[in-house]
């Protein structure tokens, strides 16, 4: 057997490079790089391992470690799963900086190989910089943190160990159903160490997506009880898309005249301006969604996991008489809430459960409802996205200014706070991938970072990012990052003085506005933030604009800049869209000396009522 001798880091940065993957029918390499801050821990091991490797596993450069990682995702998501990106970090503070993005990659079901720093593996010099010491156990590092947050975690205290680690850690990032977030642990002196490696071990490998066929038996039920409903709904999630299952959705649901209603990560599966498409569901849908789900007796869900947000707390979906069909390459998911499982990739689900169906279509009643709702709620939403006279635009408002300037390649990116609920209602996607969300962990932060991985994976396409003040504020180091790699994103950010999300959900609680806004945080004087003079410090082109026509303007522009634009709008902190939506179970004091969460508690106690299915 030939081997070759490297290090443990040298080993590692190899086998990543040498990895492949099949996409639209091109073969590319699996690793589109490694994002990298190096430090105490790293930098002399893998730091001297990815200089060596050159363009065969670029380096990438960020400004905080969770950002890098958030831009790894949302690479991952927007390459749909086939390709993907590792981050190298030290061993303290940075490692433990990416365990909230570790948590994003987990919910949402994207691959992402972390590859934090480690104590020495030798223990010789510990307690060594930046290390963790457990009084009760010599094992544990800060990076045991990434345990609860990793779909695979191993800690590397041997060279060799690569041989076994690695091959699971790519089997687990590929796999349609085990796919998330590996964490490989790299002990800083075993990072240095020398092995003599089988050369083998570094033969290029492709890695095909996996198709998962359903079980016959389970498609045999899935289909009776689809060709006995009355009134049927799909709702599209995420697993559509990774499984390039959009064609396929599209042709299910013309041939039986079945409405689709879109998650958050299924947006998009469907052309907004399809007939069949219902647009958003659950406590940020629509009221043509909302309608008919809450009518359906028989309910298909595919790749989808079924959150709150999409089962308005399973009071919409899920509820009695009413029957789940779960499509899922995931059986933890598939059977969620009693769920009939079909356990099958997205397009071989509905290829074959279609063809199981025949040419069985829905009843024509039902088809009248899915074109008068529709209706109903197109015109509600022309009147939310509608310019108004008011001194402070909604949410609503800008939305409706930005959609209209930008052009129909553009892919707009959010994550948390109010924007996701009203891009979800409001927002209308053209084609497969064109609003990408992050709203299963739903984590502050993402927004700049995650824009900046989709630019990477769709260079081609113009992104647009939404972000409030209070998420522009938490991280926003990566505007830096776009100009200084040349990746051009138009950057919107609304700035509505706080957290105004939390502070509606506050108040429709019974509470009183306290902690969420600037103005009812305890403060010695209110901040001036200049958030253009903040961007255009950072590198980027920036305006401050007043007024939607303005608004507009600035984004068509932006479109032409030669780097990163950042327009800055004021927004009213207390507007939002009153159409569409559904009841969330946000608990509310049993007890209170204020009369406001007393009502609220009773109106808490009714909805949970009507859940149960009391009067």
């Amino acid at each position: 057997m030939t081997t070759i001798r490297l290090t443990m880091a040298q080993a590692l940065v190899r086998y990543l490079a040498a990895q492949r993957t099949v996409v639209g029918g091109r073969e590319e390499a699996l690793f589109a790089g490694c994002w990298a801050i190096f430090g105490h821990g790293n930098v002399a091991g893998m730091g001297e391992a990815l200089h060596a490797a050159g363009d065969s596993l670029p380096t990438w450069r960020a400004h905080n470690e969770q950002a890098m990682a958030h831009a790894a995702i949302a690479f991952a998501k927007a390459s749909g799963r086939r390709r993907m990106m590792a981050c190298t970090t030290s061993i303290g503070p940075g490692a433990t900086n990416m365990v909230t993005a570790a948590a994003v990659a987990h919910v949402n079901r994207l691959p992402v190989l972390l590859l934090p720093g480690d104590v020495f593996a030798n223990r010789l010099p510990d307690p060594v910089l930046q290390q963790i010491e457990a009084f009760h156990d010599a094992t544990i590092s800060a990076n045991d943190c990434f345990r609860p947050v990793s779909r695979f975690f191993d800690r590397i205290t041997r060279p060799e160990q690569l041989l076994a680690s690695l091959p699971r850690a790519l089997q687990v990032l590929t796999d349609p159903a085990e796919c998330g977030p590996v964490t490989l642990a790299l002990c800083q002196d075993v990072q240095a160490e020398a092995h003599d490696y089988p050369e083998g071990f570094f033969a290029p490998r492709v890695w095909r997506h996996r198709r998962i066929r359903p079980d016959e038996d389970e498609l045999r039920e899935a289909a009776a009880r689809l060709r006995a409903a009355r009134a049927p709904v799909i709702v599209a999630g995420g697993g559509v898309h990774y499984a390039d299952a959009t064609d396929a959705l599209r042709a299910f649901a013309e041939r039986h005249g079945i409405p689709v209603a879109e998650t958050q990560a299924g947006k998009s599966a469907l052309p907004g301006d399809h007939p069949l498409n219902l647009g958003s569901i659950g406590v940020t849908g629509t009221s043509a969604a909302n309608a008919l789900a809450g009518e359906a007796d028989v309910v298909l869900a595919v790749g989808t996991r079924l959150q709150d947000f999409t089962t308005g707390s399973w009071a919409l979906l899920g509820r009695p008489g009413q029957s789940l069909v779960g499509l899922n390459v995931q059986p933890f998911d598939a059977a969620k809430h009693d769920a009939l499982p079909l356990v099958a990739d997205a397009q071989a689900g509905l290829e074959a459960l279609s063809a199981a169906l025949g040419d069985h279509r829905t009843q024509a009643p039902f088809a009248a409802r899915i074109e008068a709702e529709r209706a109903r709620w197109e015109e509600a939403a022309r009147a939310a996205l509608s310019p108004t006279n008011a001194s402070l635009p909604s949410d609503a408002g800008v939305i409706g200014a930005v959609r209209r300037a930008t052009g129909p390649d553009a892919i707009v990116v959010c994550a948390a706070g109010g924007l996701p609920g009203e891009l979800h209602k409001l927002w209308t996607a053209t084609d497969p991938g064109s609003y990408h969300l992050e709203y299963g962990f739903s984590c502050m932060g993402y927004e700049i970072a995650g824009g900046l991985g989709v630019k990477m994976a769709r260079p081609d396409r113009e992104v647009v990012v939404m972000v409030g003040d209070g998420s522009y504020l938490m991280m926003n180091s990566e505007i830096a990052t776009s100009v200084m790699l040349g990746l051009r994103l138009t950057i919107v950010v609304l700035d509505n003085r706080g957290f105004g999300c939390i502070n509606r959900l506050q108040r429709a609680t019974g509470g009183e506005s306290f902690n969420n806004l600037l103005e009812h945080a305890r403060h010695a004087t209110l901040p001036a933030i200049d958030f253009a003079a903040h961007a255009a410090s950072l590198g980027a082109r920036s305006e401050a604009v007043t007024g939607l026509g303005a608004l507009e303007d600035a984004v068509r522009r932006a479109r032409d800049a030669d780097r990163t634009t950042v327009l800055v709008v004021d927004t009213d902190p207390l507007a939002s869209t009153d159409a569409g939506g559904h009841w969330w179970d946000v608990a509310v004091p049993e007890v209170s000396e204020r009369e406001a969460v007393r009502r609220a508690r009773g109106d808490y106690d009714a909805a949970l009522e009507r859940r149960r299915g009391g009067e």
